[in-house]
């Protein structure tokens, strides 16, 4: 702490010779903005999905990805069989794409993690990006609000109601901006098509139909056996507030959605789009349906995967809309039936009862936004401290109903829901599943 006047004047002279130095950067190094105002982000989960987040990180020039983080060293078992990911390998495509930016065309700067709390420890991490399973969303929200950090989780943004309700919580308790994943939201097709159902263009809006597609993976039947844990897997980190149960291949990495201890199947993956888009058309972002009952869905016997094989179930609005959630095809889409027209929108295209509706001059902009680039508007909210297009009380909201879905299915009946109260009415054992035991360090 103590420095003679000389040590002192010998380090601003340093100082000022590195400033200099920097002052004279071309801007096509630096991009846009310069590094004192970039915002450091790190992502938090490296495998199918967290790496196509993290690539979108890397073409906004006033954002840096400063770290990467997954209990996953580096493997393939991810969703196409060339994909090799983890963290290794996410660490070199971020440095690989800076490298590309300096005149050296070298660049070391992303660091690696193991344990999500290391990164969230970072004072310089302004952001992180959750692209984990379901199970984890909770936990990691929670500690990231707490941190201060400001958040982009994927959809679904819970594993439960009451998972939801506490990452609402967390968000709001600590000023944070947080972005749930739902980027069909930021696609121009999808706001024309929400626009036509809340403007009056169909009619009365009496149905709507969400579509999600069918199981993409197969898992092992009965009488599968544990396989040895390979190294450079952190499987009892990957569990962690999960229950415990041996390991599998087909357990983790890409088909975790297949078991209800980490996901809600198709429901909670395509569905977490499609029946997003059905809220949003019906004007039910921050509520649901008043009932929800199966339809005929169809469920594993045996074997390591656990989550409905085929979705079907029906709910009705308070405002008479019905709502129908199937599997077909392998299309995920949402139809918006009214007395004067259909509209249907999803991964095939954009269609209608009539042409003329597809030419209906309308204006989206004027009450759904302008975004077209979903972590554009994430990184847009964080400097001006607003409310992303998808944050976290809608988030939640999309997710409940993903939850009431597979909860009505599993118990095969009808159920009543009270949405602002967030409960069944009269029914205690449904109430039971709106939430789930975790395991310490981790409840």
């Amino acid at each position: 702490m103590k420095k003679t006047r000389r040590q002192f004047l010998r380090g601003v002279g340093r100082a000022g010779a590195a400033l200099a130095a920097f002052s004279i950067v071309p801007s096509r190094v630096l991009g846009a903005h310069a590094p004192s105002q970039r915002l450091n982000v790190a992502v938090i989960g490296t495998g199918n999905q967290g790496v196509q987040d993290m690539q979108l990180f890397l073409t906004e020039d006033d954002c840096q990805v400063v770290a990467v983080c997954d209990v996953n060293r580096g493997s393939a078992g991810y969703r196409n069989a060339d994909q090799f990911l983890g963290r290794e390998p996410g660490q070199n495509m971020v440095n690989a794409a800076y490298a590309e930016q300096k005149r050296s065309g070298v660049y070391r700067g992303c660091d690696a993690y193991n344990d999500f709390r290391e990164v969230l420890a970072r004072p310089d991490v302004d952001a992180v990006v959750i692209v984990v399973p379901d199970h984890w969303h909770r936990v990691m929200t929670v500690m990231a609000a707490d941190a201060g950090k400001d958040i982009y989780c994927e959809k679904p943004l819970s594993l439960t109601v009451a998972d939801g309700r506490a990452m609402v919580a967390a968000v709001r308790r600590n000023n944070v901006v947080l972005q749930t994943g739902s980027h069909e939201r930021s696609r121009r097709q999808t706001r024309f098509a929400v626009e036509l159902a809340r403007s009056g263009r169909l009619g009365q809006l009496k149905k709507i139909t969400s579509i999600v597609g069918p199981w993409n993976k197969s898992g092992p039947e009965s009488g599968w056996q544990p396989m040895p844990v390979p190294d450079g897997f952190d499987y009892e980190r990957w569990l962690g507030p999960a229950p415990w149960a041996p390991y599998h291949r087909d357990r983790c990495l890409y088909s975790f959605r297949f078991n209800l201890d980490y996901s809600g199947g198709q429901v909670t993956n395509y569905g977490a789009h499609s029946l997003d888009m059905a809220q949003w058309g019906n004007g039910a972002d921050r509520t649901g349906p008043v009932e929800i009952a199966d339809a005929g869905s169809e469920w594993p016997t045996d074997g390591l995967f656990t989550v409905a094989k085929v979705v079907h179930f029906r709910a009705r609005y308070a405002n008479g809309v019905e709502l129908e959630c199937i599997t077909r095809d392998d299309n995920v889409a949402c139809r918006f039936e009214g007395t004067e027209g259909w509209v249907e929108t999803g991964y095939k295209g954009l269609f209608a009862s009539s042409p003329a509706l597809l030419r209906a001059d309308i204006d989206p902009q004027e009450k759904l936004g302008t975004n077209a680039n979903h972590v554009r508007n994430f990184l847009d909210s964080i400097k001006t401290r607003t409310d992303p297009i998808v944050p976290v009380e809608v988030g939640h909201s999309s997710a409940t109903l993903c939850h009431l879905g597979n909860i009505a299915m599993q118990l095969k009946r009808k159920l009543r829901w009270d949405p602002a109260a967030e409960k069944f009415i009269d029914d205690e054992a449904a109430n039971r599943m709106l939430s789930r035991a975790a395991r310490e360090p981790w409840a």
